[in-house]
């Protein structure tokens, strides 16, 4: 049988209201049009769904089979359909975001406890990981969006967005202190022991592709995974790191690292929101995006 659904959502109202006025009241239409909805619907299955009473009509046996069966299906549309209304306005859902450990540290988290405060009851996961897997999980639908460093090359999908400037430095301690009153030319850092991240990040890849630019190939002595423990062997004198700014602040103002001048300026690079371009965003997502740039405009 082809019979068109709007008669099983009036058959829904009358029969949950005992009454044709009352569901007519109920869906804002006309008596007559919920009648003649519900003859068409009587006529198109072949048996008598209502009886009339003195108050209003009654299902017939056959009826309350098929009542049965519709209000499963019907509220469970109206289930999704105020489902859909809290994600839209934030009273549900979730809000899925890539980001590394810089990212997270010197930029996101701020405005996700901002955004946690205003919208409780958005679940948030944060997947922590360098750019490249971060521009991956965001390739494969895992997370909403992204927020990186540059540069982000290679993805021609990727809307991109920066959103605060950062730059890279080489720190030491005192063990290395011949280094502190002086401008290093470049060559030098392929002599010194250097610490650095491992090969898998945006960073360690830019510092390579800046050093190889200016004729200079280095060999790590240490490669960590993390920057905050990059600073930690710093201060153990370990090595010179090569570091964001960001990370080894605290250790620099305090006397414990000092910044080592180099003879040529490392170009400053950018904290990113990367999005598909074709990527339809979660209202959450969304929300949280549209507060960023509202903050950074």
């Amino acid at each position: 049988m082809n019979i068109n659904l709007e008669y099983y959502k009036i058959f829904y109202y009358v029969a949950r209201q005992g009454s044709v006025t009352a569901a007519a009241a109920e869906l804002s239409v006309s008596q007559p049009a919920v009648s003649q909805a519900i003859k068409a619907l009587e006529h198109a299955v072949g048996i008598p769904l209502f009886v009339r009473t003195g108050k209003g009509v009654r299902l017939t046996p056959a009826g309350e089979i098929l009542y049965s069966y519709v209000q499963n299906g019907y509220e469970t549309i109206l289930r999704g359909e105020k489902k859909l209304r809290e994600m839209k306005g934030l009273e549900s859902g979730e809000l899925r975001i890539g980001a590394s450990d810089m990212t997270l540290r010197f930029f996101l988290l701020p405005y996700l406890q901002r955004f946690h405060e205003a919208y409780p009851k958005i679940k948030l996961t944060v997947t922590n990981g360098p750019t490249p897997e971060t521009l991956r999980y965001m390739q494969e639908g895992r997370i909403d969006f992204g927020v990186v460093t540059s540069p982000v090359t290679g993805h021609e999908e990727v809307s991109v967005f920066p959103v605060r400037s950062i730059r890279d430095t080489f720190v030491a301690g005192y063990k290395f202190w011949e280094y502190k009153n002086r401008i290093i030319p470049l060559k030098e850092l392929a002599d010194v022991p250097l610490i650095c991240l491992e090969k898998n990040t945006s960073t360690r890849r830019y510092m390579d592709q800046f050093l190889k630019a200016s004729g200079v190939l280095v060999h790590p002595e240490i490669e960590l995974a993390t920057s905050d423990m990059i600073v930690q062997f710093a201060k153990r004198n370990l090595g010179v790191a090569s570091v964001v700014y960001d990370f080894a602040r605290e250790a620099l103002e305090s006397g414990e690292l000092f910044e080592l001048k180099i003879q040529k300026k490392i170009p400053e690079r950018s904290i990113c929101i990367v999005q598909g371009s074709h990527a339809t965003l979660s209202s959450a997502a969304q929300k949280l995006i549209e507060l960023i740039r509202e903050d950074i405009s």
